[in-house]
């Protein structure tokens, strides 16, 4: 990557947004107030699926939606409220996690289908599938007030990450999993030119895409108007920001991702209240996407923990 290509890092000479830096530690006060407030073998398993088409059955199936592959994907989508038609498992794999999740899929009633390995290379688009691939119900988009409603029944203060034209389905899970896992209460992505929720993105979240409310929007700027209308902070994760650690990240936030390779869109920096940058100390001018949410997300969740400590003991 060129030294010139200035993301999530501190170098370079940008200004924050409309919001302008915070002096003292102090936020603008354009925002209304916040809310203080062990099984056996496959019993049972149908074995009559045999095609010689390794696709066929699934021709006229979107294999952009509905498909959960890989273990770790398909166990937690067996412990989440979505529907799922079937489980193809292949044929001869009787051994380690796939038994387990056979088992748990025939507990709930779900059919268990045998197949050939070429018949799940095919519907996983040759994507790593780990010899078990299920059949699901399309994940279901929430509106971005249902993310922001998941904070308020918590009795926290919501913590958004915004992806703006990640590409990399990997990216995005890894993205994914870093915010489900930082205890994020939901993820934004845009409409166009970027990567939906397939299942390389699945699979890459290692499952943590059951358990992450997940909103797509037509316009991500609006979107960012109608946050900050609604008491919400956000900042860009772009060079030339304030040091992330000398932040005020409390109260209601979102934090914005930029792609691979053109980072946060100015249009969205224009928007943003500030930019935030992590320094880079290295060689190494700029971090992956997903590093760099790890980073910023743990830090959110850091400062927003803390200040409810200290709201509960006044």
């Amino acid at each position: 990557m060129e030294k010139n290509n200035k993301k999530y890092n501190d170098r370079g000479a940008r200004s924050y947004g409309k919001g302008g830096p915070r002096q003292d530690g102090q936020k603008n006060d354009r925002r209304p107030p916040r809310d203080t407030k062990s099984a056996g073998k496959y019993d049972h398993v149908d074995h009559s699926a045999q095609n010689a088409n390794p696709a066929a059955g699934y021709a006229n199936e979107d294999m952009s939606s509905g498909i959960v592959i890989g273990r770790n994907a398909v166990r937690e989508l067996l412990h989440s409220e979505r529907t799922i038609d079937k489980l193809l498992v292949q044929r001869g794999e009787r051994e380690g996690s796939i038994v387990v999740l056979v088992a748990q899929a025939l507990e709930k009633k779900i059919p268990v289908v045998e197949v050939d390995r070429a018949k799940l290379d095919a519907i996983a688009g040759f994507a790593p599938h780990q010899g078990v691939i299920a059949m699901a119900a399309e994940k279901e988009y929430v509106d971005v007030e249902d993310i922001l409603a998941i904070a308020r029944e918590r009795g926290e203060d919501a913590i958004i990450a915004i992806a703006d034209g990640i590409t990399d389905p990997y990216n995005l899970g890894a993205l994914i999993r870093c915010a489900e896992g930082l205890g994020a209460h939901g993820l934004i992505l845009p409409k166009r030119r970027a990567v939906g929720l397939t299942p390389l993105v699945s699979k890459a979240s290692a499952g943590a895409i059951e358990h992450l409310a997940v909103a797509k929007v037509a316009n991500l700027a609006q979107t960012v108007q109608e946050l900050q209308k609604q008491g919400v902070w956000v900042y860009a994760a772009e060079a030339g920001g304030q040091s992330y650690d000398k932040t005020d990240l409390t109260g209601p936030c979102a934090i914005i991702f930029g792609s691979e390779g053109n980072g946060v869109s100015a249009l969205l920096k224009q928007k943003c209240d500030a930019i935030i940058s992590i320094p880079m100390r290295g060689q190494v001018n700029s971090l992956n996407v997903s590093t760099a949410a790890s980073i910023l997300l743990a830090e959110a969740a850091r400062q927003h923990a803390q200040a409810r400590e200290k709201r509960s003991a006044e």
